[in-house]
């Protein structure tokens, strides 16, 4: 009886405990990269209810404005708890895709484009909710280790189009109207089911706390290859129900061994927890004394002296501040604290924003029109969904490169990060140009450019706007650098490349004596559709690294000196910190 009370006791230790709110937060991730599956079902969409390219495109573009625009959970996640940000997430993504999945089916008369729209955009927006309830959160719980644990996060988000797609072919088979449902219905369910793990939990460091995060990485990495071996032998091998079963089933066996790692530091945790005092040995931390809490279960102690001089004058410095409009053109230097206004009209900033818009904006006017291009080509919608799983896994090595490489060639060669976004955009100047000069094949290459290059930018663009503008807004700024991305997919998707699309394909139609009435949906096929639109895009997206490399030569002085200098401690003040471990280990 005493030891299924310690059972049960430890069970309830482990739900609650920081590396189980880890897991469940890989779990949510794996299932909030829905919007970049649109290339599978779009095509759906646009036969089921005769919609051209432009108003598909236009679809396109509120899903970007759904999934970008994430100031509506930022606010509510001031307010209200973790769990209620979750579950709030959990239904706009059932309601908008449910909805769009009714609709395909025809068990709901053809709404108008404006509801189509709404729907999409609901669906799309859901996963910023998943990002603040899950992403924020541990963020907050692992803050030594912060940078990682973003990678990490991102990084399962880039695989959730691949790891969907294995489930969807094994459920319901190659009926991609069904994937919607599964979009619909998946990612809520995951949230719900963990709603209650996630929330902030006391800050603790464990001393091996980075190597943990490395053991996910190279679970994570090793579900990619999986899913890109998949990837590969559907291609060469006509998989069976039963085939893709099996699949899935590994793929899900793959996502749930992170549990175990999981559950090994619980145990070493809960084991910690139940040493007597003076059995606890303390030791300085290895390295940054900073703003290192405590470890293994034990609360954090730290202690910090400020300097009251230094008190007194930040008061008085705050008292003859100016009026944040009187200094709108007269910024800190790079690095410091800028406000809003002083960041927004900022050269730099516009700069970086001009290189976001034509990068990011054709990024994901490539990805959104997957389905169509292969259409085009004469690809069949297997293989079709083929490119979108190779983007979803590339996607996830862009976001994984991005940010343990740029960290490390910065810190070792002080390469500035505005020049790792120049060779990122040139690398997706290649992927436009593949597809619009095709080749046998050329699809697939063009699919791990674009998924490479485009999971790359973001977590580039991020850093970028921490490193040159400050931390004090940064929740603001970020969010503000993503708004160029659907502006740019606007542009680029729907008043170019749609257009383009469309006005080739009335061409087709005249050529064989037909007009827009007596089609359905407007289709174009051959390489000729999509030609002219994707040297535009590859233009742009030269232009922006062109753009980008400027902002690396702007800031080279500022990336050759210490840019995280002034997060370390200075001199004259006092702080004291401990890490807590365990003595058997030792």
């Amino acid at each position: 009886m005493n030891q299924s009370g310690e059972t049960v006791r430890f069970l309830i230790h482990l739900f609650n405990g920081r590396w189980f709110m880890v897991f469940a937060s890989f779990l949510i991730m794996a299932c909030a990269g829905a919007t970049y599956l649109f290339g599978t079902y779009s095509k759906d969409i646009k036969s089921t209810l005769g919609y051209d390219q432009t108003t598909l495109n236009l679809l396109g573009f509120f899903k970007d404005l759904g999934a970008n625009v994430g100031v509506m959970s930022g606010l509510i996640a001031e307010v209200t708890p973790t769990w209620f940000v979750l579950t709030v997430g959990s239904a706009m993504n059932f309601v908008g895709y449910f909805m769009i999945w009714l609709t395909v089916t025809g068990k709901v008369a053809k709404p108008k484009v404006w509801q189509m729209c709404l729907y999409i955009c609901i669906g799309a927006n859901s996963q910023n909710f998943a990002n603040t309830g899950a992403l924020v959160t541990c963020v907050k719980n692992f803050p030594e280790s912060r940078g990682v644990m973003l990678g990490l996060l991102k990084g399962y988000v880039g695989l959730s189009g691949a790891i969907m797609t294995q489930l969807y072919f094994a459920i319901y088979g190659n009926d991609s109207k069904s994937l919607i449902l599964l979009i619909a219905w998946l990612p809520a369910v995951v949230s719900l089911v963990f709603v209650y793990s996630i929330r902030e939990k006391k800050v603790v460091r464990q001393r091996n706390e980075l190597n943990v995060f490395y053991n996910f990485l190279y679970l994570s990495i090793f579900l990619a290859l999986f899913l890109m071996a998949m990837n590969i032998a559907e291609k060469q091998v006509h998989f069976t129900k039963a085939a893709y079963a099996a699949s899935a089933t590994i793929c899900c066996v793959l996502l749930f061994v992170p549990l175990t790692v999981a559950v090994k530091q619980e145990i070493e945790v809960w084991n910690m927890k139940k040493l007597p005092p003076s059995e606890v040995k303390v030791e300085n931390p290895p390295s940054r004394m900073g703003d290192l809490p405590g470890s293994l279960g034990v609360a954090p102690l730290e202690k910090k002296v400020g300097n009251p001089k230094k008190e007194i004058d930040l008061v008085h410095e705050e008292k003859e501040m100016k009026s944040c409009f009187l200094t709108v053109f007269d910024p800190p230097p790079r690095g410091e604290d800028y406000t809003i206004l002083q960041a927004l009209l900022s050269l730099d900033m516009i700069i970086l924003f001009i290189a976001t818009f034509c990068g990011l904006g054709s990024s994901l006017t490539a990805v959104d029109n997957l389905g169509q291009i292969g259409e085009s080509l004469g690809y069949p919608n297997h293989t079709v969904s083929s490119f979108v799983s190779l983007v979803s896994i590339w996607n996830y090595f862009g976001r994984v490169f991005s940010g343990f490489v740029s960290e490390y060639l910065l810190a070792k060669y002080k390469l500035p990060r505005p020049l790792m976004m120049t060779f990122v955009l040139l690398l997706s100047c290649a992927g436009h140009l593949l597809i619009a000069f095709p080749v046998p094949g050329s699809v697939y290459i063009a699919s791990i450019l674009m998924g490479f290059s485009f999971g790359a930018q973001l977590p580039l663009l991020f850093a970028i706007i921490s490193e040159l503008f400050g931390l004090k807004y940064y929740s603001t700024l970020f969010n503000c650098g993503q708004l160029a991305s659907p502006l740019g997919s606007y542009i680029l998707n729907v008043r170019v490349t749609g257009m383009l699309y469309d006005r080739e394909a009335l061409k087709q139609l005249k050529a064989r004596g037909l007009t827009r009435k007596d089609v359905k949906d407007l289709t174009c096929l051959g390489s000729q559709c999509y030609k002219l639109p994707f040297v535009i895009l590859a233009s742009v997206t030269f232009f922006g690294a062109l753009v980008s490399l400027g902002l690396a030569i702007r800031t080279r002085k500022f990336y050759k000196g210490d840019i995280y200098k002034k997060f370390r401690e200075t001199p004259g003040s006092e702080s004291e910190s401990v890490l807590v471990s365990d003595p058997r280990k030792s």
